[in-house]
């Protein structure tokens, strides 16, 4: 079918311009004064056209327009009466034909189906954060332990275990894995990132001396980084 009148498919229904009804059926009347006069064959704004603005190209000034369904445009052809009236109302019967075949309408129907399944991935993929950042907030406002942060993120569907977690934060370099007194200690990097804080505990032994125990412990901020980071957010590395 040749397409006599530019058809736009963007819209739930096909729509057409109104100037370009206008141009086709050679109606002598300027369009501002004979579009108000078929709206009041009793169309409805919203419902049967939608007014829109564009700047024309060659006189740069703003023009009213108006995207109109294709039973209105039908009504219109058929009310001028005239062969150009005719040849467009046949235009448009033969287009309601085609985007009503069964072909079209399940077209259609797979269209909306993709769209809504990549509406609920992205929908998906932007949430997650927030519902981790939701269930994380209690926990951010104090420091937690290294397997703490590993329950943590187990919980909000990351396969982590307390061992595994330690292995990963030393080959990323948050951890220092030299093995010596500062092993499983924060990096300097992580340490001026604010990602961990250490604890000392003063530990009495039955003998009389007493020793110090360094424990690293996730900062709030820092368990925020590593949720962020596990779910794809955070793509920075440190080096060992």
């Amino acid at each position: 079918m040749n397409e006599i009148i530019k058809v736009n498919y963007e819209n739930e229904r096909p729509t057409v311009s109104g100037r370009e009804l206008h141009e086709f059926l050679d109606v002598e009347t300027p369009y501002r004064i004979w579009f108000p006069r078929m709206v009041e064959y009793g169309f409805a704004e919203s419902i049967d056209y939608t007014p829109y603005i564009f700047v024309h190209p060659q006189h740069h000034q703003e023009i009213t327009d108006h995207q109109l369904t294709i039973e209105m445009s039908k009504e219109i052809a058929m009310i001028q009466r005239n062969e150009k009236g005719k040849q467009a109302r046949q235009y448009f019967i033969a287009l309601e034909k085609q985007w009503n075949t069964p072909e079209a309408v399940m077209a259609r129907a797979l269209k909306m189906a993709e769209t809504t399944i990549k509406t609920l991935q992205t929908t998906v993929i932007e949430q997650r954060p927030k519902v981790i950042f939701a269930d994380a907030v209690s926990a951010s406002k104090t420091s937690i332990l290294v397997g703490d942060m590993a329950k943590l993120l187990k919980q909000n569907g990351v396969n982590m275990g307390a061992s595994r977690f330690f292995t990963w934060l030393r080959d990323n370099g948050f951890l220092i894995k030299r093995k010596g007194t500062d092993w499983n200690m924060p990096t300097q990097k992580s340490m001026e990132l604010q990602l961990f804080e250490i604890k000392e505990t003063s530990i009495a032994h039955s003998d009389g001396h007493t020793s110090i125990s360094r424990t690293p412990k996730i900062t709030g901020k820092g368990q925020l980084y590593f949720i962020n980071k596990f779910v794809g957010q955070e793509d920075e590395r440190l080096e060992a």
